[in-house]
């Protein structure tokens, strides 16, 4: 097998796993991180690769976030699907809807909480909403990694439309992902994304869809975006960015909200066959390259969204754990 390097970290919480077939190492002496991990072990491997994970611990804090680390490296030894859901204060691991393995703290959890007659949602489907296929495959192929099943709206067509009357990015995803939540009682998440352009003081921004007036097109607005632009020259004067702000939303449950930016600036004629929107016009960074000529692959590892996705999936659990 190819040895690979694993690490997660951040203020809190540092780990460092290694697949390999020379012993099963801990660099820590904890008798609860001994007994989780071992555990997991047990529980989880196949006899034959229980000596097959190296794994540092630096720095430690949270259950969750080391039982996801460890399942990271379960799946890629056995290519599974397992999965660390956050619980009322415990932590399941799951694989196919089925609980493998619970842990709770030292002194327990309340049982009237962790069994509050709720249906555990352990994350397998999200509705985007959106019924554009070209937003809905971005954040497919970002979601795919984490075994999580993405539905859009054009999987509801009896739901209505909800009307974009916010002001800000936040305001019309939050509308958007608590209405649809509340209509349809599923966990929904939703963006709204845009183009903020500095020389036209941040415009086309939440009306970057509709730029072009309300028979816009993807063509029309880079069009205008284009005209608008006519009469700035220096590149340094073109600045720009894609920003997104994503809310998910559950019923009964105060929404998460996480936003970023990918700075980038305004080229002169559209380039590239990907993407959409305004991509052929959007130049990456210093790269000289717009989003519509990057893969896939290299778009989702840097872009506004990919940006976003990660920010959320840090957050989400402790935000899942307290549905």
């Amino acid at each position: 097998m190819t040895e690979k390097i694993f690490e997660y970290k951040d203020d809190k919480d540092w780990y460092v796993g290694k697949l390999e077939g020379d012993g099963f190492r801990f660099s820590f002496s904890s008798a609860e991180l001994d007994l989780i991990v071992t555990s997991l072990n047990n529980l989880l491997l196949n006899e034959d690769n229980h000596f097959k994970i190296a794994l540092g611990v630096i720095k430690y804090s949270s259950p969750y976030r080391l039982i996801h680390f460890y399942l990271e490296l379960i799946n890629a030894l056995e290519n599974r699907s397992l999965k660390a859901v956050a619980h009322k204060g415990a932590v399941l691991v799951v694989e196919k809807e089925k609980v493998l393995f619970v842990h709770v703290p030292k002194g327990g959890v309340e049982l009237s909480a962790f069994l509050d007659g709720a249906e555990l949602d352990f994350g397998d489907t999200i509705l985007i909403a959106t019924r554009n296929e070209g937003k809905t495959k971005e954040f497919r192929q970002l979601f795919a990694k984490l075994g999580i099943t993405v539905q859009n709206l054009n999987d509801y067509p009896d739901l209505p439309e909800v009307e974009e009357t916010g002001m800000t990015f936040e305001g019309n995803a939050r509308l958007k992902a608590e209405t649809i939540s509340r209509l349809t009682g599923k966990m929904v998440l939703a963006d709204d994304s845009g183009l903020k352009v500095d020389a036209l003081g941040g415009l086309p921004g939440v009306w970057s869809a509709r730029f072009s007036g309300p028979d816009a097109t993807d063509a029309k607005n880079n069009a205008k975006l284009l005209h608008e632009l006519a009469m700035v020259f220096e590149p340094e004067d073109r600045s720009a960015q894609f920003h997104t702000t994503l809310v998910v939303a559950a019923p009964n449950k105060e929404s998460l909200v996480v936003e970023a930016d990918w700075e980038g600036y305004i080229g002169v004629e559209p380039r590239g066959e990907n993407g959409f929107g305004y991509d052929p016009l959007f130049l990456v960074g210093h790269t000289g390259r717009t989003a519509a000529e990057l893969s896939a692959e290299e778009k989702n590892a840097q872009s506004h969204r990919g940006q976003a996705v990660k920010k959320l999936m840090e957050v989400f659990p402790q935000w899942q754990h307290n549905l």
